[in-house]
């Protein structure tokens, strides 16, 4: 069966980190594919700076482009809305029943992790992947069955500070961002604070 890694987000906007991490999933045979799930507002998060859903799925598109064993998904566009994983994963395994999905999540996620909707189902019926995020340490000997933590590559990007540069560093260059990303970013005037 294959193993899908199904990594949701934001990705307000993308960044070289996400795709990084993905790839590195893939390469070290964590999963088969990974599938850039961009959601279209976490329930956790503000949704004030958040671009339209069609503006950020095709940010994600650029930045993976032709990558074989990655994909970027609008799955969750189509499903009543918020959208809480539980209910995305349940339609994900109906619709896709040749697959197996498993969860990548960050550190820091998996800190709030208690806070999701519905978390203990997500346990009993998937396997999360956890990948390093600074600032947020993870005790691997009380996660539970199921729940492993993968020594990726600690890329200190973040979305919020790439944001925050587009709007206010007349000088910021695209740093953290594929360079097609960052030229649809410039030529749409996205994140700017007239945007």
């Amino acid at each position: 069966m294959t193993t899908i890694g199904l990594y949701g987000g934001s990705f307000n906007p993308i960044h070289t980190g996400h795709i990084a991490l993905g790839s590195w999933l893939v390469r070290h045979h964590h999963v088969d594919e990974l599938w850039f799930l961009v959601s279209p507002q976490n329930p956790l998060k503000p949704a004030e700076g958040l671009l339209d859903d069609a503006a950020r799925l095709r940010l994600a598109q650029l930045a993976v482009g032709r990558q074989r064993h990655l994909r970027v998904s609008d799955f969750e566009f189509h499903l009543p809305r918020p959208s809480y994983m539980v209910h995305t994963l349940e339609a994900l395994r109906t619709t896709y029943s040749e697959y197996e999905f498993v969860l990548v999540i960050g550190a820091d996620n998996w800190h709030r992790f208690p806070k999701w909707y519905h978390a203990d189902e997500i346990l009993r019926n998937h396997r999360i992947i956890i990948y390093p995020r600074p600032g947020f340490p993870i005790d691997e000997t009380v996660l539970p069955a199921g729940v492993v933590l993968v020594n990726t590559p600690l890329l200190d990007i973040s979305s919020t500070q790439i944001r925050e540069a587009i709007a206010h560093d007349p000088a910021y260059n695209g740093f953290g961002l594929d360079s097609r990303v960052w030229a649809e970013i410039k030529a749409k005037g996205l994140y700017t604070l007239t945007s």
